[in-house]
């Protein structure tokens, strides 16, 4: 059997996970992600796939963030039909994901065609709540640890990545005619020590490995947030206006949550109304009750026996006139809303109307990719441009890498340290280039061979004749 692999996406960038496995005719596709950012990463989600999509026979799916699951639509459109493998928390999450991906790209083009700033006439979107709902009915949930075999020659295995509730990372094992070879695919690790999240599971063995470098040329992120976390809310309220956070719904918001009942009930923070404004991000946190296996939290592990997530001063706003009724808060209060990076959702509606408001305060609590809304935000550009029309940033920006759900430099490095011996190819993706290049020093000063950063579309092979 002769084993290669295509990197359609994630490589030399953060965002567009898609890579490509050909087991002689077999082919595997490991996750199928939205490219997000700059503007020429975006315009690939609307290139041709570079083969024909009714011949991958299977999709693999480490986690449900968008830029791992958010092309999966477009390609079920396009004729896939094959079986999409991924924990039984990441179906369930992928399921509001992606409906809520697709609204946002009705929404979109809607708005793009009344207000008329689209080159495209008329405008359309990727892909439509429709072609989202046909591909639930392809996804096999499984456990953490469960063998599946996707062929009689090809096992997968997922482990808990550590990074959302259900994400994973990806063991292949293939046994060929004469030999046994595993691949590797960290997904998106989380960090260790975490309230909410368990640790990464540790490897063993592996021949090739594909490791995420989001945060490969940071190190010492805070382990404990907690003070710096005070001191924002409280600069924020000080200040006399209001604290805006944009939270990924999937597992940032229920952080988040959790810091902030933390905090206020030891009257490190004032105690003031928060409004979680995202019907995406509430029925993400209702998952936490369901998947309970897959997290930390327990209601008999806590100071009192509600969940964190049922606390008087938090507010849940599912509609759109209770979203709007919050622009009118002009201050003591903390608003909480996805996206994570700003490029999309109710976010930009408070943004709209409060950029250039000096007394409010925009808190980033993840990371900002290249390109994004977010990103221009965070290095406070003068002007940000939200719904076809430039806002002056006057907000106060703050960012606070504590509460990140990627694992930092120094624990990537220590989770590929748990592999007994060192594999014989590395690659290195998820990672803008800077990020990558540092990683990739760090592995070879710890005698590490074959670390390659690999470009798009790039094809290595990596075992033949096994």
């Amino acid at each position: 059997m002769n084993v290669s692999i295509q990197f359609l996406g994630a490589a030399q960038s953060v965002t567009g996970s898609k890579h490509l496995l050909h087991f002689d005719d077999f082919q595997v596709l490991m996750d199928c992600g939205l490219f997000q950012g700059m503007k020429k990463l975006r315009q690939r989600n609307w290139d041709k796939f570079p083969m024909d999509v009714s011949e991958v026979e299977a999709l693999v799916i480490s986690h449900s963030h968008i830029d791992h699951i958010g092309y999966l639509p477009k390609l079920v459109k396009e004729g896939f039909d094959g079986p999409i493998y991924c924990t039984a928390a990441t179906a369930d999450l992928a399921r509001i994901m992606l409906l809520d991906s697709a609204k946002l790209q009705e929404e979109e083009a809607e708005w793009a065609s009344k207000k008329g700033y689209s080159k495209h006439k008329p405008p359309k979107p990727l892909y439509t709540v429709e072609d989202a709902e046909n591909t639930f009915r392809l996804f096999q949930p499984y456990d953490f640890d469960e063998d599946i075999y996707l062929t009689d020659n090809i096992r997968l295995k997922f482990h808990n990545a550590g990074h959302i509730l259900g994400a994973a990372w990806v063991e292949l094992n293939v046994r060929g005619q004469s030999q046994q070879k595993t691949l590797i695919f960290s997904g998106d690790l989380g960090r260790y020590n975490q309230p909410v999240l368990r640790d990464p599971v540790s490897m063993t063995q592996t021949d090739v490995l594909l490791v995420e470098s989001t945060y490969g040329d940071r190190e010492n992120l805070s382990e404990d947030p907690t003070e710096e976390f005070a001191e924002v809310v409280n600069e924020a309220m000080e200040r006399g206006g209001c604290l805006l956070i944009p939270a990924f719904a999937v597992g940032r918001t229920q952080t988040v949550m959790y810091y902030l009942k933390t905090l206020m009930e030891a009257g490190k923070i004032p105690e003031v109304p928060v409004y979680l404004d995202s019907p995406m991000a509430i029925n993400v946190t209702q998952l936490y009750k369901r998947h309970f296996t897959y997290h930390k939290l327990r209601d008999q592990d806590l100071k009192y026996s509600e969940s964190i997530f049922d606390y008087e001063f938090f507010n849940y706003y599912r509609s759109v006139p209770a979203s709007q009724s919050i622009n009118e808060i002009r201050k003591n209060a903390i608003i909480v809303s996805s996206s994570g990076m700003c490029t999309g959702g109710r976010v930009l509606h408070h943004l709209v109307r409060r950029l250039d408001r000096p007394e409010d305060t925009i808190l980033f609590v993840g990371y900002q990719a290249k390109g994004t809304r977010g990103r221009r935000i965070l290095d406070q550009e003068e002007t940000i441009r939200i719904f076809g029309q430039n806002v002056p940033l006057k907000m106060q920006v703050r960012r606070i890498d504590g509460l990140s759900a990627h694992a930092d430099k120094s624990e990537l490095l220590r989770w590929a340290d748990t592999l007994k011996e060192h594999p014989k190819r590395t690659f290195l993706v998820h990672g803008e280039v800077d990020s990558a290049e540092a990683m990739k020093q760090s592995l070879l000063d710890a005698g590490w061979i074959n670390v390659h950063i690999p470009d798009y579309q790039e094809v290595h092979t990596l075992f033949e004749g096994i």
